[in-house]
């Protein structure tokens, strides 16, 4: 390695053979490929600060930059990357942060600023948003323009923050964005703010000082400051240090090691929980040395910063070494979902394209995870899912040496299943957030976690204690709650408290009059967000339900924004309780814009619902 005395006044600094500093906004990195002939010099960029490097190419003989590779999202790191563009290089960047780069002009339009309790530096991006040439592939070795780096996630800067791993002339050289400044310093400490009174950022920093410290690498390369020759040292320094900040701000110390390199309690001898997860994750364990995981959300998380957007969400794998390690796990051959809310699912693409699990999906669940924009339902996952098997509720399977049954449960939410399996002679029955297994009686307070929003229908929990009735398990294990060893008066209790939540809607509903549902929606429309391009079809479809005992006259008249054109009226007749399907076709006009308003205005027999459901149209 070249030896440095780098100083203030240090524009430009070979820290590596055929690496150099440029030193602008933030450190940009040129790394120069070994791949190209002497007459062809080109290298990758790794950030961009304001474009200044452009400038040295012909100083030090690079013909182009092919490719720049970024680490975070901040303005200071890719301000320039218009300019990049414009030279020809392709930009990647981290996957978490993809829509900080590239849809950077929605997070403008719609980021809250009136009484914002949202601490994240998300408005320290670009102005204005770029093209995008693709995502980088976490925990994977990726080639640009003849430069191969191995791509790992570095949160604790930001959300999404990665780094660079560059082997050359037999050592191990680090492009650690902004995680660390200095030995046991940071540049930013307001960056690691996530939300307002937590500390999600510094947790994440100590986490990810630990797991890069198992990296080996012989140098660091900053986005600001100077090379770190003993890596080991400084990040420990760190980890140290921020260990101290979090604590500070906690009632009790947090031994955020413990939790990441031990995140694994044995419930039986081939079941473990992760208790490091956000939602819990179970692990089946096989004598095959396969594993298979019940839900897989946010692994070691350390909370949910403020925000719901993409950059707000962290899926990573950290806890897989110590399940291989320490329970001689060799394979993660498959994962299941309870449900399809994110975080017991956020993490289960990055487990497939990393360690080729496959998923396997409640057939009620699958199409919610295949099609996220289909219907209105809160805690989806961003991009679709895609179920690799499709599960048969009421049905049975086999995994290696184990029979699991797949049992519709309702409740939680309408699109969610619960699985029994005999584990080391115990009958063990996973029911996601179904309820929060307290089992105290008397304490009623948010023992049925149910929400209406996720299609809750008042006498599903009644229907779920009968099946736990039937199933008699010993274990009963949840999403976010400890394991429940199962006696008679719990199932007693459930099928109680089940039989109250209907009695209490029946109270507080006019249900003698008209079965409104536990939600009050009688009428949807799917998909319920749509892309289309203007002059285009648009086929929608509504879903009525009569709520009266005898059979009603059913009228929709669609209400279409300005520049859309369709079907006029429709009119059926519904058998009382009767729900169905009913086309309505459409043409998609007027000026691109992202949230056109498709409404229906439904009347049954006497009850007019007005603008009862509506679906969202991207027009572009």
């Amino acid at each position: 390695m070249t030896d440095t005395t780098a100083t203030t006044t240090d524009v430009v600094v070979e820290v590596a053979r055929g690496v150099f500093r440029i030193r602008d906004t933030c450190n940009v990195y040129l790394v120069v490929s070994d791949e190209h002939p002497e007459s062809i010099t080109t290298a990758i960029a790794i950030d961009f600060g304001s474009g200044l490097a452009l400038g040295y190419l012909a100083q030090l003989g690079i013909q182009r930059i092919t490719d720049v590779l970024m680490t975070h999202h901040h303005r200071d790191q890719g301000q320039g990357l218009p300019l990049a563009i414009e030279h020809g290089a392709r930009i990647h960047v981290p996957p978490v942060e993809v829509d900080l780069f590239a849809h950077v002009d929605e997070m403008w339009k719609r980021r809250q600023l009136d009484n914002d309790y949202n601490l994240r530096q998300d408005r320290f991006s670009l102005l204005e948003p770029i093209a995008v040439s693709s995502t980088v592939p976490e925990y994977r070795t990726a080639h640009y323009g003849g430069v191969t780096v191995r791509v790992l996630p570095t949160p604790g800067h930001t959300i999404g923050s990665v780094s660079y791993i560059l082997e050359r002339d037999g050592e191990r050289i680090g492009f650690t964005g902004d995680l660390i400044y200095a030995p046991g310093k940071v540049w930013s400490l307001a960056a690691s703010q996530w939300s307002y009174t937590g500390h999600e950022g510094p947790a994440m920093t100590v986490l990810t000082c630990l797991l890069l410290r198992d990296e080996a690498l012989d140098v660091m390369l900053p986005s600001h400051g100077h090379p770190m020759r003993d890596p080991d040292q400084a990040l420990e320094l760190l980890g140290s240090r921020m260990q101290y900040h979090v604590d500070s701000r906690r009632w009790h110390p947090w031994d955020l090691a413990d939790r990441l390199r031990n995140p694994y309690v044995p419930l039986t001898d081939h079941l473990l929980l992760n208790r490091s997860s956000l939602s819990c994750c179970y692990i089946l364990l096989s004598d095959t040395g396969e594993a298979l995981l019940i839900d897989y959300g946010y692994d070691v998380t350390t909370g949910l910063p403020t925000g719901s957007e993409r950059a707000a969400r962290r899926p990573w794998l950290a806890s897989l070494p110590a399940l291989k390690e320490q329970f001689g796990v060799s394979r993660i051959s498959v994962a299941l979902t309870t449900h399809y809310h994110d975080d017991h699912v956020a993490g289960l693409p990055l487990l497939r394209e990393v360690e080729g699990t496959q998923i396997w999906t409640p057939s009620n669940v699958a199409p919610i995870l295949d099609d996220p924009w289909m219907h209105d339902l809160p805690c989806q996952w961003f991009e679709p899912i895609h179920s690799d098997r499709v599960l048969p509720l009421g049905e049975s399977f086999t995994w290696n040496e184990y029979t699991i049954a797949v049992h519709r449960q309702p409740g939680h939410t309408l699109f969610a299943a619960a699985y029994e399996v005999q584990v080391d002679g115990v009958t063990v029955l996973f029911t996601g957030d179904q309820q929060e297994n307290l089992g105290i009686p008397g304490e009623r307070h948010e023992i049925l976690n149910y929400q209406y929003r996720n299609r809750f229908r008042i006498a599903d929990y009644k229907a779920s204690a009968e099946l736990y009735r039937r199933v008699a398990p010993g274990l009963m294990l949840s999403g976010h709650w400890e394991p429940r060893w199962v006696d008679e008066g719990y199932l007693d209790y459930l099928l109680d408290a089940g039989n109250d939540l209907i009695e209490m809607h029946e109270a507080l509903l006019p249900l003698d009059e008209l079965d409104l549902g536990a939600d009050g929606v009688l009428a949807r429309l799917t998909p319920y967000r749509s892309r289309v391009t203007t002059g285009d079809p648009l086929a929608l479809t509504v879903t009525v339900r009569n709520p009266f005992s005898d059979k009603s006259l059913v009228t929709l008249r669609p209400v279409l924004p300005e520049g859309f054109a369709g079907d006029a009226e429709t009119t059926l007749w519904l058998d009382a309780g009767e729900e169905r399907e009913v086309p309505v076709r459409l043409t998609v006009g007027g000026a691109p814009r992202p949230r056109a308003r498709v409404a229906i205005d439904v009347t049954i027999g006497g009850l007019m619902l007005g603008q009862h459901a509506e679906a969202l149209v991207q027009v572009i």
